[in-house]
């Protein structure tokens, strides 16, 4: 069997909440521990479930009206720590950074928000940072991480675990990543035909 990884950590932040309360269940089964911000870590408490917030990892508020939440080195390094590499273990100990093996995220609904009309203003607060940032840290270190780009791959998730507990193998990491890549392509490609039209 291909190398197995155990996800012991979660980092959960979500626009869509629906379709999540399943996958929560099932992780919180399996021993996994929830890190998260805002309203999805709202959300993962009120069911019950323990939930540290990434505010008490980073020692760092949500600042600018919420635009910067998880752009900090011990998420970021969390995700992208090589965990073969004995330099990048050695500074995760030294800055205390926390292995994050699991990432569920989605991001802001920047093509609804243009199709319901929104001004500009609007429109540009729905430019996700943040989420796409951590998708493409999370896709970029497969090797590692799993990571879940949108509502869409919940249910992908969600038979993994239903039948080899909270493990993954190197293909399954690998293909999560490259729809990953998809996600964050058309994101990127919705915002820039956005941008092309004037």
């Amino acid at each position: 069997m291909s190398e197995t990884k155990r996800i012991k950590t979660a980092l959960i932040s979500v626009f869509h909440k629906d379709g999540l309360e399943e996958l929560l269940k099932k992780l919180n089964e399996e021993g996994v521990k929830f890190l998260s911000t805002g309203g999805t870590q709202t959300f993962i408490e009120s069911l019950g479930y323990e939930c540290q917030k990434v505010e008490d990892v980073t020692t760092y508020p949500s600042i600018l009206g919420g635009r910067v939440k998880t752009l900090h080195p011990k998420v970021f390094g969390g995700i992208l720590a090589r965990r073969d590499n004995e330099g990048d273990i050695k500074q995760m100990e030294q800055y205390e950074i926390p292995a994050i093996d699991l990432v569920v995220v989605d991001l802001y609904p920047f093509e609804d928000t243009v199709a319901s009309g929104a001004a500009e203003e609007d429109i540009i607060e729905k430019i996700d940072i943040g989420g796409i940032s951590l998708i493409r840290a999370g896709a970029k270190n497969f090797k590692d991480v799993v990571i879940v780009p949108s509502k869409a791959e919940y249910a992908v998730l969600q038979e993994i675990l239903d039948a080899q507990g909270a493990q993954t193998t190197l293909e399954q990491r690998r293909m999560f990543a490259t729809r990953a890549f998809g996600v964050s392509s058309h994101y990127d490609t919705a915002i820039h035909e956005w941008f092309s039209k004037d």
